[in-house]
């Protein structure tokens, strides 16, 4: 079966995936997120979303103490920020794990609907209120760390202590567990699949981040080709008109919608 080659096939990790992207084109949009239960839309571009990435890694690795081979829980959806986490960790060298087990984990990331869950988490703990632009909690969760108050003051250029190895696990989705160099032969060869046909392609996911599927097609198969994103959370509240209207705003190439 044919697969579309990276764009820069030294890349090893999806976090390699990225700075290349800066390098390549930073002022080109990677994710446009829409959420169809409160109407939000925002563009990241390269540069701002590795922005975003390089405080993320600066707070994990910083702040939180996180070490390549530490498990950081995701308890989040399709969302850009979860995008940000998942390449924060990559950047790391620590293991994203995917709507994991809190208990199991050194680290734990909610949203506002699983906070309870959450807090069996004995490591720290961070809490994304997943409002409009980035916004914070009006009162931080008790036994968290807001992420909105915390990111902000970090740094803007991101330097792990040691060299990420690729072949180290980097990623577990549904149960299965990928290293770094998994994650990014993957999402390459997903390309064909989902219909992108080189840099420039713009595929429009409206899949949860709870599959291997989903967090290739809202993430690293776009990023591992040159082409972007539009991350839809909420997409079955849209109707066919708008998403319609959306495909042609957005210039879309491709769709996956399950």
């Amino acid at each position: 079966m044919r697969t579309l080659a990276r764009v820069n096939a030294t890349d090893r990790t999806p976090a390699d995936l990225l700075r290349s992207a800066l390098a390549a084109d930073p002022a080109r949009p990677l994710v446009t997120f829409y959420d169809d239960a409160t109407g939000e839309r925002v563009e990241l571009s390269v540069a701002t979303f590795a922005n975003w990435v390089a405080k993320t890694a600066n707070l994990l690795q910083g702040e939180l103490s996180a070490e390549p081979g530490d498990r950081v829980a995701l308890l989040l959806p399709a969302h850009w920020q979860t995008a940000v986490w998942l390449l924060a960790c990559s950047s790391v060298g620590v293991v994203a794990d995917m709507a994991g087990e809190p208990g199991a984990a050194d680290i734990v990331v909610s949203g506002p609907d699983t906070l309870d869950v959450a807090r069996a988490c004995s490591g720290e703990r961070i809490a994304l209120a997943l409002r409009p632009l980035g916004g914070r909690f009006p009162q931080a969760p008790a036994g968290f760390a807001d992420y909105a108050v915390e990111v902000p003051g970090q740094g803007d250029r991101f330097v792990p202590y040691a060299p990420v190895d690729p072949e180290a696990a980097a990623l577990i989705v549904a149960g299965a567990e990928f290293t770094g160099a998994e994650v990014v032969e993957r999402a390459a060869a997903d390309a064909v699949g989902f219909g992108l046909t080189g840099p420039g392609s713009r595929l429009l996911s409206g899949l949860g981040y709870d599959t291997w599927e989903g967090v290739s097609a809202g993430l690293y198969s776009p990023l591992s080709i040159g082409g972007s994103v539009v991350l839809c959370r909420h997409l079955e509240r849209a109707s066919e008109d708008a998403v319609a209207r959306r495909v042609e705003d957005e210039r879309v190439t491709a769709t996956r919608r399950g």
